[in-house]
């Protein structure tokens, strides 16, 4: 049976598992934070520069209260070093760095201390809860949770975990959605941080795989991995395109995503508060994909730029306003969704601009070659577009056109050659006569007639021309003679000589 003595020890133990349970958290965490609220008194009532440490015994509650003195060759704090000699003369086995105790007299916890214990107690139960709390939710980032409104405030809601708060921000809410405090909402957990104020938990409504884990919750095929969802795009609120694809041919993956009809897919779109959803196949052929991307509108061709990550689509003059959609939102989601930059045109435009471009390039060929309408055409119908082009080809390939020999093969080369030449030699007089400088010359990516326009245009040093933006660029040079990609880094490479120059004062500076 206990004694009066040991009550209040057995309190204090009772009261340990009584907020461990409480809150959720370990009993040890509990004693840990009594500890230091005792430590906190002690060091009160004994003086703060003693290091003064505080045990509970975790089997009978016994309050211990320390002072720790270390063993030290030199002695900076008399409060908490002893000296060897000193030390030893109390324990003959001590040595440097090890440590001393008294025992201190108890203290009675008066009303100041009490109120110190509370609050150092009430401390470390909340970082001990915001530590949990990160802990549980840090690996479930991906995941859909479900909650309730707790507040609105300006449009970012605050949401009840249970367990936890998570925030959905005002740009990641469906728009036009209104949630009240006590809806029942859920939402895509996106991202977990640890910040000073405790675990941020950030919910999101329009993040596209809310829509991707609110079809595995719908469509057992693709929590099984029957059908993988292979990419999402979409438009909050409005329209959604999917790409699905199945890995049992005997598996129609857009019939499971419809369901039986169209149950499953229902369910998601009530969710996404009548967000419209196209559920597509998915193609390993980036064409076909395209193609499917751009559904419900038919397609007529696809020319694909592969280094540049773009793709002209022609459709039939009627479907153009369709494969846009409304507002340009079905080609927006197309893009989004094949990673592709899509442009689309008409059939009728497609032609105007083949026409147009032929035209061109025939009588540029008419011009420099001296050749006729006949082989001008055969030139660009086989690709050729300028006179490098025909100039560097292989005789034999030139010769392999329609109507060609290897003699008119080499003629054309001559003559592309000859005219080249004659073009540089004018292009390098004018090019002495402007004074642009060497390093613009040998800038990479720059041709001479290049250089000749840029000089022209008053861009004559390595300055000049890294000050140029890209449109500005591509105005002075021609359009049609380089694109965007590539006139930033023209532009980009010229700018190195202005880190290099500001880097180097600082290299200096770190040497002395």
């Amino acid at each position: 049976m206990a004694t009066t003595a040991d009550i209040p020890r057995l309190e204090m133990l009772q009261v340990a598992d009584m907020v461990a349970r409480e809150k959720g958290i370990e009993r040890e965490e509990v004693l840990e934070a009594m500890e230091q609220a005792i430590q906190k008194s002690g060091r009160a009532k004994y003086g703060l520069e003693h290091d003064i440490r505080a045990e509970i015994d975790r089997k009978t509650g016994e309050i211990k209260l320390l002072r720790y003195m270390q063993v030290s060759d030199v002695i900076e704090n008399e409060n908490t070093q002893v000296s060897v000699a000193d030390a030893q003369r109390r324990n003959p086995e001590a040595q440097v760095g090890d440590f001393l105790t008294d025992e201190l007299p108890p203290i009675d916890f008066g009303r100041v201390a009490a109120q110190t214990a509370k609050q150092v107690i009430t401390q470390r139960m909340r970082e001990s809860e915001r530590k949990r709390q990160y802990e549980e939710f840090k690996d479930r980032v991906g995941e859909i949770v479900s909650g309730v409104v707790k507040r609105v405030d300006y449009g970012n809601i605050t949401v009840d975990l249970q367990r936890a708060e998570g925030v959905i921000r005002r740009d990641e809410t469906i728009p036009r959605e209104s949630l009240r405090v006590n809806d029942r909402v859920r939402a895509y957990i996106f991202d977990v941080r640890e910040e000073p104020r405790g675990p941020q938990i950030f919910l999101s409504r329009s993040h596209p795989q809310f829509m991707a884990k609110l079809f595995t919750q719908e469509v057992p095929e693709i929590y099984d991995n029957i059908i993988e969802i292979k990419a999402v795009a979409r438009d909050p609120g409005s329209r959604a395109k999917i790409a699905v694809l199945s890995h049992d041919s005997s598996i129609d993956p857009i019939g499971a995503c419809v369901g039986m009809r169209g149950s499953r897919v229902q369910a998601v779109v009530q969710e996404l508060q009548g967000e419209k959803v196209d559920i597509i196949p998915w193609s390993s052929d980036t064409a076909n994909f395209i193609v499917n991307a751009l559904a419900p509108a038919e397609v007529s061709k696809v020319l694909m730029d592969e280094e540049k990550n773009k793709t002209e689509v022609v459709v039939p003059d009627d479907q153009l306003s369709l494969a846009i959609g409304r507002r340009g939102q079905n080609v927006k989601l197309a893009s989004q969704l094949t990673g592709w930059e899509i442009d689309i045109m008409t059939e009728t435009e497609e032609s105007e601009r083949r026409q147009k471009d032929t035209r061109e390039r025939t009588e540029l060929f008419k011009a420099t070659l001296d050749v006729d309408d006949v082989i001008a055409h055969l030139l660009v119908a086989e690709g050729y577009a300028t006179v490098e082009d025909v100039s560097e080809a292989a005789v034999e390939d030139l010769a392999g056109v329609e109507g060609f020999d290897e003699e008119i093969a080499t003629e054309l080369q001559r003559r592309g050659r000859e005219y080249l030449e004659k073009r540089d030699a004018e292009l390098a007089e004018r090019l002495a006569s402007l004074g642009v400088a060497e390093d613009v010359v040998n800038a990479e990516g720059l041709t001479l007639p290049m250089v000749v326009a840029l000089g022209e245009a008053g861009v004559k040093t390595l300055d000049d021309l890294a000050d140029l933006a890209s449109d500005e660029l591509r105005e002075i040079v021609g359009e049609s003679t380089i694109d965007n990609d590539a006139a930033n880094a023209i532009i980009m490479k010229a700018r190195e000589h202005w880190f290099a120059d500001e880097a180097a004062p600082a290299d200096e500076a770190a040497k002395s």
